[in-house]
């Protein structure tokens, strides 16, 4: 009998790939924030920074979230894998924090970037399923 992804993965772990999907538009949308600043700021390939500071918000709003998206994306599938709903809604919480934090960055203010401190809930919530996982998969729990 041919093994299905059924038999690989918990059901509820289509929500876990509807919160990557989330997390892709989230991509999208800070990226086009960032060309749509480059536009509007005269600001060139390959140059990272200006010397205009708006632009620079909008550059680390997006820059910032691809530093700790890898690594977001590795809890989440582990999360996922033993926990997909709370995955999900932690997942959620997280990309969801991130347009919070972009908008508050985009104000030209980089303290109100912390309006998307939230998104710590999802972050170290999804490493503490990770760490669960883990401790399942060792019958330690």
């Amino acid at each position: 009998m041919a093994t299905t992804i059924h038999d690989v993965l918990p059901s509820h772990f289509a929500y876990v790939i509807f919160t990557y999907i989330y997390s892709v538009f989230m991509i999208m949308y800070l990226s086009m924030k960032v060309m749509g600043a480059r536009k509007k700021y005269g600001v060139k390939y390959p140059d990272m920074y200006s010397k205009e500071p708006l632009f620079n918000c909008f550059q680390r709003a997006h820059q910032n979230t691809m530093e700790v998206y890898p690594i977001w994306l590795v809890f989440q599938l582990i999360a996922g894998l033993a926990f997909p709903l709370s995955a999900a809604v932690l997942g959620a919480i997280w990309v969801t924090s991130r347009f919070s934090y972009a908008w508050g960055y985009y104000t030209g203010d980089p303290e109100k970037r912390m309006k998307g401190m939230y998104g710590y809930i999802g972050y170290f919530g999804l490493m503490l399923l990770s760490i669960a996982t883990a401790l399942q998969l060792l019958h330690l729990i």
